[in-house]
């Protein structure tokens, strides 16, 4: 469905996409993501689905997970939109990454992207977006957005057109509540997605650069001593 360009020699970019799906709507949006990355060449997606069991005691822990999501070039967050936010999973576990990867700055200038779905046509999915860009900006992470113009606001536009719903900040899409994941979200939605993972596997390996670079990382200190030993005036 995707033109891909003459591609180039650069650093090869590990794309780890996180996703919580209940019914499997969200996971085809994810793996329509993963589709996208795998089209640029030297660029690997890999999908890590969040589920109950790595719940203990109201807190998710899957410290394994974690660790892999450490050497990952980019992190893409996926949850349906519920009560106008991210699923209670999806958001324990960006709760989670606050010890150690938020305290020893582990995500710091990854790229991180976000896609959400839900049953209307609106669902006050921003809201979920949002939540997942400031959880990579407060990671100092690099936000990548959607790319492409709107669809679907035309006599002539349909549900098939890509960007339907309108969305830069992430990907969207609506699945209705009375379809499986097999009819639903539509073609324009799942290209969108794909479109969406060929954007971020291109900006990540634009961001690499022709080779990797140390991140300069500060543990979380007294501010007072963090800058008088960083940032002497």
């Amino acid at each position: 469905m995707i033109g891909i360009e003459e591609k180039e020699e650069t650093a090869v970019a590990n794309l780890a996409i996180v996703v919580h799906s209940e019914r499997g709507h969200t996971r085809a949006l994810a793996e329509h993501i993963a589709a996208g990355i795998e089209r640029v060449e030297g660029a690997s997606a890999e999908t890590f689905e969040l589920s109950g069991a790595q719940m203990q005691g109201g807190r998710w822990r899957d410290q394994e997970m974690m660790r892999t999501l450490r050497s990952a070039d980019s992190i893409i967050f996926g949850s349906p939109t519920y009560m106008g936010g991210e699923t209670a999973i999806m958001k324990a576990f960006l709760d989670s990454s606050f010890d150690p990867d938020w305290l020893e700055q582990r995500w710091k200038n990854k790229i991180a992207g976000g896609f959400t779905n839900s049953s209307s046509q609106s669902g006050d999915k921003l809201s979920t977006l949002m939540q997942f860009a400031l959880t990579a900006f407060q990671h100092g992470m690099i936000w990548v957005g959607v790319a492409d113009f709107p669809g679907n606001n035309r006599s002539t536009g349909s549900v098939d057109d890509i960007n339907r719903l309108g969305s830069w900040i992430g990907s969207m899409a609506q699945s209705n509540g009375d379809q499986g994941p097999e009819l639903t979200p539509s073609a324009g939605d799942r290209e969108t997605a794909e479109r969406y993972g060929l954007r971020l596997a291109q900006c990540t390996r634009q961001w690499l650069g022709e080779q990797r670079y140390e991140v300069e990382r500060l543990k979380y200190a007294d501010p007072k001593r963090q800058r008088s030993a960083t940032w002497p005036l």
